[in-house]
């Protein structure tokens, strides 16, 4: 691929993360739909790895289906964006460790901060969900990389 191509699609990917991030932002500590609010309210933390989420599949009924999958899904594929835009943006290539780690970084911090600014709740779970859509987000940016490949050398064929 050219250069300029290159320069373009990192340009474009910095812009995109840019809008990720302050919606990402934007929910986590300001949607007032979603329960969050500096004003205070419930203080909620949960540090016990899958208990949110196994109760979530367990009273799906009394909580309602939709808004499980609201929960459980939502906080991964909140996070797919992360995982996908962060090796377009970076010049140098970028491993999934990295990406694993970096997704694990910023999910720490937001619901650190969370428990901090009493915001929301302040949940394991939601880490490991958020850091699995970072993960997906890489996997799906991988495979994008191959199709492209395959694309070429099928070109010079």
């Amino acid at each position: 691929m050219k250069k300029g191509t290159d320069e373009f699609i990192r340009l474009a990917g910095r812009f995109f993360f840019g809008l990720y991030l302050l919606l990402l932002i934007y929910l986590m500590f300001f949607a007032e739909e979603w329960g969050r609010s500096l004003l205070g309210g419930d203080y909620r933390y949960n540090l016990v790895p899958f208990r949110e989420i196994c109760r979530y599949l367990k009273y799906h009924g009394q909580i309602g289906r939709w808004r499980v999958i609201w929960n459980l899904a939502g906080n991964i594929i909140g996070f797919v964006p992360f995982g996908a835009l962060l090796p377009v943006i970076r010049e140098k290539k970028m491993g999934f460790f990295k990406v694993f780690l970096l997704s694990f970084d910023l999910t720490l911090f937001i619901e650190i901060s969370q428990l901090i600014l009493r915001v929301g709740s302040c949940d394991v779970d939601d880490m490991i969900l958020n850091t699995l859509g970072g993960c997906i987000g890489y996997g799906l940016y991988r495979a994008a990389v191959l199709l492209k490949e395959i694309n070429i050398e099928k070109r010079k064929i």
